[in-house]
């Protein structure tokens, strides 16, 4: 496994997924869904969502500006690297046991999708765990 690479490739899907984040309010049809809601609610929901973006923003810069500096293997990479693993293997458990199978079954763009972002959070996982295991010196 050449993990610089991988985790290159895993930085690059990060900016991708911030920008895919820029046209999910009008994918989903935010506006219009969201009117029911109170000011509160809403401003809530807004501000989550861009801390979202902000978030997946500083993990692709984490890992595109600091890939050697994660493999190396100090106390500081191994906590990034297991954190950065945990939180998306979190995500890709929040994909299969908490979105109702209702939203994505017979509907060919959401199955699609479903089974895309599944790919792909296993994806991270995977990386961040291997390049962790490769920190910890358990894999060569």
């Amino acid at each position: 496994m050449n993990a610089e690479l991988h985790l290159r490739i895993v930085g690059l899907l990060l900016l991708l997924l911030c920008v895919m984040n820029l046209y999910v309010p009008r994918r989903f049809r935010w506006k219009e869904e969201m009117a029911s809601l109170s000011l509160l609610n809403r401003q809530i929901f807004l501000v989550h969502s861009a801390f979202i973006i902000l978030i997946l923003l500083m993990f692709a810069t984490l890992v595109l500006g600091f890939t050697r500096q994660l493999l190396e293997p100090t106390p500081l990479a191994r906590v990034i690297l297991a954190g950065l693993a945990s939180f998306w293997f979190a995500r890709l458990l929040v994909q299969w046991f908490y979105y109702d199978f209702s939203i994505w079954r017979g509907n060919r763009f959401n199955t699609i999708m479903h089974f895309v972002f599944t790919g792909v959070w296993i994806y991270f996982v995977g990386t961040f765990a291997a390049a962790l295991l490769l920190n910890l010196g358990v894999a060569s």
